[in-house]
């Protein structure tokens, strides 16, 4: 039996954020019990074989899912519940943002199972929120994160960004604080980065704005990581924080290369030897749906070679490493070969003295340059 999840993708967004290359859309709201009403038939109609596997998270993202009522959603969850053994599940995860989720939303939520929630807090600095053309004020965090509370969860996760263009190390430091105040369970801190696509990938390019220099990236990297892990916070992937036993489950399973469904525009899905992507329009997506045709636009078998290299990359991204003996014999050779030269190239960035290889605090600075540099 094997471990795996289901996500489902809200695409609605009162704003289209400029740094987001999630797909979304902005002024729809007259199509959402349509677009539910295709969700829960593709659910409905999903022809995968799951009699192997333990499903135990779900993750409802977007998007802004918190944005959907509670009847709507309950539509989804209920179909969910009648077409899987849902009966293991131990993580059922939603995405709000600040301002966007009412209490009585959110205890509904929570009262249908719905355990954990996501805020995109972001930041706390008004100008900053300007910038990234968030909608949310300040004292809408407190606001939603207190409603969250007082509606039954007991597991929040808080993303927050760095690395923005004319933040101060002030700035950032004021909000690892305030957040750590705050007391959530869970703490996921994102740099910045300029995706092809979207408002600030142009800007970039236009060179309106100028990104922060890797340097300062490095540096706050490597601060916040000390930050977070001496306030109870312990690092288990490059931007992912959490108080023991608060690792986001699902994340998990992407990153184990493990299986999951996917139900919603744009969607990914893997079950262990196909990776494949809904289509990435809302209206294209429900066409097929209701027309009875499938959902997916490409679909991939996944080699042996790029199955290895998923198990090195998306393992190595969190703090355990990997466990060298996932290598079959054929490929031991030149996985060790790759080792070697990085080490020598980049010293004292791996580690390779315990039972699992992996990065260094110095070397998940590095990670995206270096693990390119360890595949098969």
């Amino acid at each position: 039996m094997k471990s795996a999840g289901i996500y489902i993708h809200i695409p609605f967004c009162a704003m289209k954020c400029m740094y987001c290359d999630f797909y979304s859309i902005t002024d729809r709201d007259s199509i959402i019990p349509k677009f539910i009403e295709a969700i829960t038939y593709e659910i409905e109609q999903c022809e995968i074989d799951v009699s192997e596997w333990i499903i135990d998270t779900i993750f409802i993202g977007g998007g802004t899912p918190s944005l959907i009522n509670e009847h709507l959603m309950e539509s989804i969850l209920s179909c969910l519940n009648n077409k899987y053994d849902l009966s293991n599940l131990k993580e059922l995860t939603v995405e709000a943002n600040p301002g966007e989720a009412p209490r009585g939303r959110l205890k509904s939520f929570n009262d249908m199972g719905i355990n954990r929630i996501s805020i995109g807090v972001q930041s706390f600095q008004p100008e900053l929120l300007k910038f990234l053309t968030r909608i949310h004020n300040r004292d809408q965090i407190f606001e939603t994160y207190e409603n969250a509370r007082s509606a039954g969860f007991t597991n929040v996760n808080c993303d927050l960004i760095y690395s923005i263009p004319t933040q101060t190390w002030s700035d950032w430091s004021e909000d690892l604080n305030t957040i750590i105040k705050m007391d959530p369970e869970h703490i996921s801190a994102y740099t910045l980065t300029a995706e092809k696509g979207t408002e600030l990938f142009s800007m970039v390019s236009k060179n309106t704005i100028s990104m922060p220099s890797k340097a300062q990236e490095g540096d706050w990297f490597m601060r916040t990581y000390d930050i977070l892990s001496n306030n109870g916070y312990d690092p288990y992937e490059v931007s992912n924080f959490s108080k023991p036993g608060y690792e986001c489950l699902h994340n998990l399973h992407y990153w184990n290369i493990e299986p999951y469904l996917a139900f919603g525009p744009s969607a990914h899905g893997y079950d262990g030897k196909y990776r494949w992507n809904n289509a990435r329009s809302l209206d294209h997506y429900i066409d097929l749906v209701m027309s009875g045709k499938s959902t997916i636009s490409t679909k991939e078998k996944i080699s042996l070679t790029n199955h290895l290299n998923e198990k090195i990359g998306f393992g190595m991204r969190m703090i355990k490493g990997i466990n060298p003996n996932i290598i079959p014999t054929k490929f031991q050779k030149i996985f060790n070969d790759n080792i070697e030269i990085i080490k020598q190239r980049y010293p004292d960035c791996i580690d390779t003295s315990g039972k699992n290889i992996s990065f260094t605090q110095k070397g998940l600075l590095f990670a995206d340059r270096l693990i390119p540099d360890m595949l098969l």
